[in-house]
């Protein structure tokens, strides 16, 4: 899938997501979160759950230019470690790449950024978990 097809197939299935997707190419994506007040915690800062919202979409990305459009894959596993606290003004970047394709399990990674500062803000592992029937022959 290109990433105008992501882009469409993640607002179908999930109208409610804010991101965008920038790029993709098998097996990596980038994706952009445009940062505004709803993303702020107390303190003036992006919130974790946004964060994970990020990283999690950046490797189904991925999965999806990889293998297509598997709407039933499930995230079995996101663990993530806050580096340092991104800028509330500057939109986020993920960049994500597939570690592991496997047939029942894919294992991602991805870097968050903020916007043109080269310093990761945040850094997650991601498994998903593949329904059978999306597997090739």
């Amino acid at each position: 899938m290109t990433a105008e097809e992501i882009q469409n197939f993640l607002q179908q299935e999930f109208p409610e997501n804010p991101l965008i997707v920038e790029s993709c190419e098998n097996r990596r994506a980038r994706l952009r979160l445009e940062v505004d007040q709803t993303h702020l915690r107390p303190g003036g800062t992006i919130s974790g759950p946004t964060m994970m919202l990020l990283a999690d979409t950046a490797v189904y990305a991925a999965i999806l230019t990889t293998i297509g459009a598997v709407a039933l894959a499930v995230t079995t596993n996101l663990n993530i470690n806050f580096l340092r606290k991104p800028e509330p003004n500057l939109d986020l970047i993920g960049e994500s790449w597939l570690m592991k394709v496997g047939k029942r399990l894919i294992v991602g990674e991805v870097i968050i950024y903020s916007e043109n500062d080269p310093e990761p803000v945040a850094h997650a592992t991601c498994t998903y978990s593949l329904p059978t029937k999306s597997l090739p022959s």
